[in-house]
């Protein structure tokens, strides 16, 4: 995706709910405000207000996500299998970006599976950067008219933790550039103005976290490879590969230690707005592009008591041009705090704020689950 939303439950919204009937939304174990029970009842629907934090939309934008969440029935209190997750979302910026949605992932234990498919459409106000010479750096501002539809599926290998399997990619684009043409740089193909991209590829995943949506402990490790050809019906040469890690730790009661490794590979020649970009808080999205972009970020929360925990992160991170050597690259780096509200103890879900910087930014973001998800 060109962006990241993020949501937010209003919590003042719930925490009115103190007359008598409304006992759903108390948890039975210490009596706090909690939707695991509502999430039940109601078959697992939750309309989330949505507020969108990405910089590079403006720092604000509203919208809502109506979100089910069904317990596996294959999960036991040894075997943790993550939940049926169905969502759509409409939203708007304020730099006037709009989009809508449909995203569903699914366990099927008893098959060994796992699946994900989702649908957009969008129209994106978003400024890319590039060097021109004498110049320096220069802002490009483009309107996107995207409508990327995904899917992947896996089957488990054996009885481990390791998936293997095949997704795809199709995205159309159209791109109204938002300036004079005659400052366009040269990395800018005009013929990437209307495209069609599909892309095949392969995906290996071990999933040995505790949890979907805020893990005390266990770790991921995913490895993609994606193609685009002509083969396969796209207009752009390019191939992609992908590293993705997360590890946690769970130090004494109250201490989860968190880091992230993250790697893009791109070979050919995509896109100009396919280059492979930093995803961290507190960096605007698609502000670092490059051919080869390395992430790595810690996150360390430390839980008061059942419900309420404190974030500190930060990290750093390099987008390599096809020129480029790692040690001619900018550093480019984050930090942050943020504070998080166990707002659905059956399903370990936890949603609060977090505060980021970065080299040249700030930002807020609400997040739902990790910030890493």
């Amino acid at each position: 995706m060109l962006f990241k939303s993020l949501s937010f439950v209003l919590l003042f919204m719930i925490l009115g709910l103190k007359m008598s009937g409304q006992e759903s939304m108390r948890d039975t174990l210490d009596g706090k405000l909690d939707a695991s029970e509502f999430l039940k009842s109601v078959h697992g629907f939750l309309p989330l207000p949505q507020i969108i934090t990405e910089p590079a939309l403006g720092s604000f934008g509203l919208g809502i996500a109506p979100v089910f969440i069904k317990p596996n029935s294959a999960a036991t209190s040894e075997s943790y299998v993550q939940p049926t997750i169905t969502a759509g979302i409409v939203g708007y910026t304020a730099n006037k970006s709009w989009f809508t949605g449909l995203f569903r992932t699914e366990a099927l234990a008893d098959y060994g599976l796992k699946y994900r498919v989702g649908a957009l459409y969008a129209s994106i106000n978003l400024d890319l950067y590039r060097e021109l010479p004498i110049v320096g750096e220069k802002k490009f501002s483009f309107n996107f008219q995207t409508v990327p539809v995904f899917a992947s599926i896996t089957k488990r290998l054996g009885n481990s933790n390791i998936y293997a399997g095949f997704q795809y990619t199709l995205l159309y684009t159209k791109v109204d550039p938002l300036f004079d043409l005659s400052n366009l740089s040269e990395e800018i193909q005009t013929a990437a103005f209307e495209t069609v991209q599909s892309n095949p590829g392969l995906l290996i995943e071990y999933d040995g976290r505790d949890n979907f949506f805020t893990p005390n402990k266990g770790n991921l490790v995913r490895l993609q490879y994606r193609v685009s050809a002509e083969w396969t019906g796209s207009d752009f040469y390019y191939q992609n590969i992908e590293f993705t890690g997360y590890q946690f730790f769970k130090l004494g009661n109250n201490l989860v230690s968190g880091f992230r490794a993250h790697y893009i590979g791109q070979l050919g020649d995509a896109p100009f707005f396919l280059l492979p970009s930093v995803n961290m808080r507190g960096v605007p999205a698609a502000r670092y592009q490059g051919t080869q972009i390395g992430v790595f970020e810690t996150e360390q929360r430390y839980d008061f008591n059942l419900r309420w925990s404190g974030v500190v992160f930060g990290g750093m991170a390099t987008a390599l041009s096809k020129r480029e050597s790692f040690a001619d690259a900018d550093l480019i780096y984050n930090y942050g705090v943020g504070f998080r509200y166990l707002l659905a103890r059956q399903f370990g879900l936890r949603m609060g704020v977090d505060l980021a910087g970065s080299n040249e930014n700030f930002g807020y973001y609400l997040t739902f689950g990790s910030a890493w998800n």
